[in-house]
């Protein structure tokens, strides 16, 4: 029987199984998702544009690495990431009344997921308040 390959680390050799354990549950990222989201939503908000576009730029990266992570969503977050980059043209445009339908569809849209998915006790709004509180959300762009 061969040998599974190890990873060496600096502190240990691990298995691809070990590594994997270690990777965040669809939970962790969601969360992220989530406060990233909101937090776009709040820059764009002010009209801190830049700040709005890094947010959803991130929103993206983590829903792109959970479709990999968790292949049965796989198409479904595709999808999504398409009506994301709807929004991120109108975030790139400082369109603030793009932004904010294209927002308002993209939280309905993610409701929807969260039904379709089994997970119909999530449901997303426009946030009354920023998540991350010590943000200066006043720059200008």
């Amino acid at each position: 029987m061969s040998q599974l390959p190890k990873v060496r680390t600096k502190d240990a050799e691990l298995s691809l199984e070990e590594i994997g354990s270690l990777l965040p549950g669809t939970g962790e990222i969601m969360a992220s998702v989530s406060t990233c989201f909101a937090m776009c939503w709040h820059a764009a908000a002010v009209g801190s544009w830049d700040l709005s576009a890094y947010y959803l730029r991130r929103v993206r990266s983590l829903l792109r690495g959970l479709s990999v992570t968790r292949p049965k969503y796989a198409d479904r977050l595709r999808d999504y990431d398409a009506r994301l980059e709807h929004l991120y043209q109108a975030v790139v445009k400082h369109d603030r009344v793009g932004f904010d339908l294209l927002y308002d569809e993209a939280v309905d849209q993610a409701n929807t997921n969260h039904m379709e998915t089994g997970h119909p006790y999530i449901r997303w709004r426009r946030p009354p308040e920023p998540p991350e509180k010590g943000l200066d959300l006043t720059g200008s762009n």
